[in-house]
Order: C-alpha cells, then structure tokens, then sequence
C-alpha cells in the first residue's frame, strides 16, 4: 500500500500509530475512536484537512460507507465540518486540549480513572451474567420479559433509548440468577450511563448495538453460554470504544 500523502499543516505525522487497522467486529465505533484521538491528540489541528476518505478507509481497513458514517457522526457531534469543491474535504473544528465539543463537560477530568474502572467493573459482571443466563433454564415468562425488552429498545424513540438500553442489560443481569449480581450491575449502570450522557448519541451505533442486542438474545434463549459470552463481549467492546473516543 502507497504512503498516505501528509495532510495540510499536519507536521510530520506517518500514519503509523494512528491511521492503523481497525478490528472487524466493531468497526464503526473503532473508527470513531481512532479518528477522535487524531483530532483530540492534535494530529490533525484545528481547521486543518483530514486525509481524503480513499485514503482513510485504507488505512483503517474499513469500508468507504463504514468511513462515511463515523466521518458523518463526528461532524453531527461538532467535531469536523465537511467542505464541498476543490478545495473541500473534511476539516477539524476540535482544537487540541480543549473542551470535549458541544456536549456536557468530560466525565474523565471530574474523576480521571472513573472510566477504566467503571468499564472494567461492567465487563467482569456482564459478560458473566449473559453467560449464567444462557446456562440457566428459563421460565416461558422469563423468556418473555428478555424479549419485551428487546422489543423496547427496537420500537421507543431515540430520547428514551439510553433508559430503554439500562432496561434491556439489568433484564439480562435478573436472569442470571444471582441477586447479588443483578444488584451491582445495576449500581454500575448508574455510573456508566453518567458517562454515555456526555457523548452524543450516534444513529449507526444504535443499529449496531442493536444488532449486537439480538445476537446476546439469540445466545440466552438458545442456551449457548459461549456464544452469549462472545456477543457480551463484543457488544461492551464497542461501547468501551466510544467512550475512550470522547472521553479518554
């Protein structure tokens, strides 16, 4: 592959620790972050031109639409600003070590571990707890009320779908069994929706979470705790992703 050509007063950026591939299975919210931590970084300053889309989508190894749509959430978020003609492109309105754009304030600098910590803490209980679901024999009325909330997060409107998201994990957190865990995931959903409130909500995660939701559902009606434990894992991957994103 052809070295990515400088951008525009980026100073002697390679590519190699930023621009790098991204993991398949999340590639949006992979992408995002990789982008947020060129422009948060200062990589690309402040009304500077980010590298062509073509370009881009090489060295993260994502598709165009996939580049496209991360690219598109970013400049909802106020991050970059998308220019049309010759001299167009995508250009950064973030400037380096500044406030974190539109939103509420950063999270991270009220508590500057409570990030790495709370998504610590929230992967070692919920990936457990899709785990115990799917080994446990569920009641017809328990296999409903996974599927409603299921249901909930696909038909409410996007203002409630953090509420309806919280609904949908402490409902898998009540099937595995244990009180104990189903309590303390539902202490750490407190602090983790304390930090999902101060970033924006993107339309493609939603669908991808979404989507992800589904495959953990499948997994814990099926009885296949591996498979609920992968899903689980994916799916908290990629949330951990966004927020590193916009907060770390």
């Amino acid at each position: 592959m052809s070295e990515m050509p400088e951008p525009a007063g980026a100073g002697t950026l390679s590519g190699a620790a930023f621009f790098r591939p991204v993991r398949a299975g999340n590639a949006f919210e992979e992408t995002v972050e990789r982008l947020l931590q060129v422009i948060k970084l200062g990589v690309v300053a402040q009304g500077e031109r980010l590298p062509p889309q073509r370009e881009l989508a090489e060295r993260f190894n994502v598709s165009r639409v996939t580049l496209r749509e991360a690219l598109g959430s970013l400049e909802q978020a106020g991050y970059v600003e998308s220019r049309r003609g010759r001299t167009g492109g995508t250009f950064v309105l973030h400037r380096a070590g500044g406030q974190d754009g539109p939103g509420p304030g950063r999270m991270a600098e009220r508590a500057p571990d409570e990030l790495e910590d709370t998504l610590a803490y929230r992967q070692a209980l919920e990936i457990g707890a899709a785990e115990l679901a799917a080994g446990r024999t569920l009641s017809p009325e328990e296999r409903r009320h996974l599927d409603n909330r299921l249901r909930d997060t696909h038909s409410c409107d996007p203002v409630d779908y953090r509420q309806m998201d919280s609904r949908f994990h402490l409902a898998i957190a009540e099937l595995s069994g244990s009180r104990s865990l189903a309590a303390s995931i539902a202490d750490t959903r407190m602090r983790l929706n304390d930090l999902l409130n101060a970033i924006p909500l993107l339309e493609r995660n939603i669908e991808h979470s979404q989507a992800q939701h589904a495959r953990i559902v499948a997994a814990i009606l099926g009885g296949d705790p591996a498979t609920a434990r992968r899903a689980a894992e994916e799916h908290l991957a990629a949330t951990a992703s966004l927020l590193r994103g916009f907060l770390g």
